[in-house]
């Protein structure tokens, strides 16, 4: 594989988890209403729900694309489409932090877990990251699709357990610091913010068709 392949699929990851969604919202508020404990159960369910993703994207849901390229072209658009709304909703004023969580009644360690998995498979961002992201990396003529989109999903994967365990282990602290840095928040969304739209565009206007991940 390519250092551009993995570089790539590195920058996207790290782009869609410093993006605040519903994995950042519930290990933050967890983190910060149940301590360290808790968001480390409930980051260790979110790992599973990538692991369920990759699997499944490596042993079936690309042969269906590939079969009905129709149907794999207006999952791109989906996930471009997506990607530009979270785009624009990093770099637009106003909003409130991630960083800013209600009130939580603690939970289980198994509901820590659970909520942590099912928070994860019912996120649109990683359907969009493993149905229509990690395929644009794979390189074909390389042959060993299944292991090209394993190693991929594995660098997601590592990427975004690093920085989320970072939050984990620094949520309060975060919390407090970016509280009375209001320049750095808008820093961050325009860095994410105009990655995510780069990789929106690239994939809008990708015309390459589904690869079947075979072994």
């Amino acid at each position: 594989m390519s250092y551009e392949a993995l570089a790539g699929i590195a920058l996207v990851a790290l782009a869609m988890v410093l993006t605040p969604g519903p994995n950042m919202v519930y290990l933050v508020s967890r983190s910060i209403t149940q301590g360290r404990r808790a968001g480390l159960v409930s980051l260790t369910g979110v790992v599973v729900g990538f692991l369920a993703y990759l699997t499944a994207t490596c042993l079936g849901l690309t042969a269906v694309f590939a079969l009905v390229p129709a149907a794999y072209t207006a999952i791109k658009l989906a996930g471009a489409g997506y990607l530009l709304y979270l785009a624009w909703k990093t770099l637009r004023p106003g909003g409130l932090s991630v960083f800013e969580p209600g009130d939580l009644r603690p939970d289980s360690t198994s509901r820590l877990f659970t909520m942590g998995l099912v928070t994860n498979l019912l996120n649109p961002k990683a359907a969009v990251l493993y149905l229509s992201l990690l395929p644009q990396f794979i390189e074909p003529s390389a042959g060993h699709v299944m292991m090209q989109s394993f190693i991929l999903g594995t660098v997601q994967i590592t990427v975004s357990m690093a920085v989320n365990l970072l939050i984990v282990f620094t949520a309060g602290a975060l919390a407090t610091f970016l509280g009375a840095r209001p320049s750095w928040l808008r820093a961050q969304r325009y860095v994410t913010g105009t990655v995510l739209g780069v990789f929106a565009v690239k994939l809008a206007t990708d015309r390459s068709r589904a690869v079947v991940a075979t072994p």
